[in-house]
Formats: C-alpha cells, structure tokens, sequence
C-alpha cells in the first residue's frame, strides 16, 4: 500500500518513543528508516523496525547512547557506541569530525559497539551537505562468501562515498556482495524468487529461494574484484575499530546479541586541495548529456536515482507491503 512519509515517520518515532528511546534519537533513528524507505532500499528502511523494538526491549540497543569518543591522534577519534542505535551514534560522530575535518584537512573516526547504522548514504550526504567529502565503511555478520568458495566468512561489507558538486552530489553507496541480505529479507517479506546467481544455500548450491539464501551465503560482486574489495573493508574497519571478524560477529540481524561489528567514518575538507564544486559539477552534467546505449535512458550518474525516487515517494507515498504497515502500526500503538 502507498502511506505517505509524514505518516509512516510518526509510527516510527511513536514505536520508539514507546521503547525509552529519547525524542531526538527516535527522530534520527526514524528519519535514516524513512530516507532508506524514499530513496528506494527497503532493505534498509522500515521493515528493521520492528527488529530494533525487539533489541530496545531486550537491553542490547541502548535508547539514550549516542557514543562517547577520545582523541587518539590530532584527527583520530576512537568512539565506543555505548550500544547506542546505529544513526545516532553515527551522527554523533560525524559532527564531531566534522569540527575537526578543516584544521586538520582530514579527519577519520573508528567505531564500536554501536548497532546497525543502515543506508550508508544517508552519511555520505550528511556529509557532502556540510561541504566535505564522506566515506563510510561498515562490517557485518559473516554473509558471503568468499571467491571460489561457498562457505560465508565475510560481512557484506560496504562503501559509501559523498562529494560536493553543489545542489546535487555525488552519492554512491554499494555493498561489496552481489546484494545486502536486508534485501534477501525483503524478497522472502514479499515472496518473490531471488535471481540464481545472488546466493548459495546452506550446502552451497546456487538458490532462487530467498529463505534458503537466508541460511546460506552470498555472492562477491564481480566476483574476484568484489571479493577483494569486501575482504579489504574486512581488514580496514577491523584493523582500525579493533571490531570482530565477519565469522564472529552478531548483533545486526538477530534481536538478542550485541552489536561487535565495527565502523569507519572518514571526513576530508576539499578546501585542503586545489580543485573546486563547480567544475566537479560541470565534468558530472558532461557525463550526464554523453551518448546512451538506449535515448530512452539517459546516462545518469550515482546519486540521480536515488534523487528521482525520492521525489516520486514525497508525491505519491511509499510503497509498503501490508503486513508490514499493520506491524510497525501494531507496534506505535502496543
């Protein structure tokens, strides 16, 4: 059914307002769901509710958190979440660096012991918004598997990057895995096939089922090149954050284990090199009007979908799957 945003945003902060959560945590926690849920991931938008009420009520997501940091190098911030809700602990975070960002042209915080902080992009933006270019790193539970194997050891593992171009910047936000489970979990929500080569089950066959992808592992993008990107995340963040490895990690699809995967968040001042937004922004509108494969599609560039879909959710509403609606309405008024 198609809900308007307003409306759905409501039910999210009532839901964790009703589980102890602080007005403005419920407020960035319920706006990361809702802008997932707009710019069309699902995967990463309301249907996590539900599992964040149920972390609330089980003491492993703390509803006051938002992290607690310390200095380990002039532009090194060391934060632990405090089991605080993922968005607010990331936000925190982000204004911090971002006082530190411009004396220092760069500046890079690791953090841990904070709960799933869902669309990457949503921190990209925030970022190219104050002017500084953003890149997020994040791990998670061990869900794919590695190149040449059908046994998941690495988490999905992804990148998000923000530049400022001006009004429109450049978002881009991907996950080293062919998918992101949250978006397996939408299709069996919906129960639709997946496509055969998103997945492996338990036995690592190739599956089209999306609950036997659930109990199985999937697969690297590009296959090598994915796979050494994600394992690269793998290092990085863990090395870094000090968090678990993909194998031993919990805490972002479950309602019962802490949270120990770990996150990067890494903040640069353009005004510490030499180039500018509008020429950015020209070279990006030149690949926008180059030649298509198809006139009917002009060639876009990361971050103009997202932009498109957005919109069209705002005016029309957002398109949710029943059971889900009745649930998150269940759970605002429960």
């Amino acid at each position: 059914m198609l809900v308007s945003a307003e409306n759905l945003r409501g039910l999210s902060e009532r839901t964790l307002l009703a589980r102890a959560v602080s007005p403005e945590n419920a407020r960035v926690q319920a706006d990361l769901l809702i802008e997932a849920e707009l710019r069309g991931l699902p995967s990463h938008g309301l249907q996590r509710l539900p599992r964040i009420a149920e972390r609330l009520v089980a003491g492993v997501a703390d509803p006051i958190a938002s992290g607690a940091s310390r200095k380990s190098g002039p532009g090194f911030l060391i934060v632990d979440g405090q089991r605080g809700l993922g968005p607010v602990v990331m936000m925190q975070t982000l204004e911090e660096l971002a006082e530190l960002a411009p004396a220092q042209g760069i500046a890079v915080a690791a953090i841990r012991n904070a709960n799933h902080i869902g669309m990457l992009a949503y921190y990209a933006e925030a970022a190219a918004n104050r002017n500084l270019i953003g890149i997020v790193l994040t791990t998670s539970e061990a869900l794919v598997h590695p190149f040449g194997g059908t046994e998941a050891m690495l988490g999905t593992n992804p990148i998000a990057i923000g530049i400022p171009t001006g009004s429109k910047p450049y978002i881009l936000d991907l996950a080293t895995s062919r998918v992101s489970m949250g978006k397996i979990h939408h299709y069996a929500l919906t129960g639709t096939a997946i496509p055969e080569d998103w997945a492996v089950d338990a036995h690592g066959r190739r599956t089209t089922d999306p609950e036997s992808a659930k109990g199985g592992a999937i697969a690297p993008f590009g296959d090598a090149k994915g796979y050494g990107l994600g394992l690269a995340v793998e290092l990085l963040v863990a090395g870094l954050a000090g968090s678990a490895f993909a194998p031993e990690v919990g805490g972002t699809l479950d309602s019962t284990a802490i949270a120990n995967k770990g996150d990067i968040l890494i903040l640069i001042d353009p005004a510490a090199g030499e180039g500018n937004a509008v020429a950015l922004a020209a070279y990006l509108d030149r690949l926008r009007a180059s030649r298509p494969a198809d006139q009917a599609n002009p060639v876009a560039v990361p971050g103009d979908g997202m932009r498109a879909r957005r919109a069209k959710a705002l005016a029309h509403g957002i398109d949710l799957p029943d059971p889900l609606y009745y649930e998150i309405r269940a759970l605002a008024e429960g």
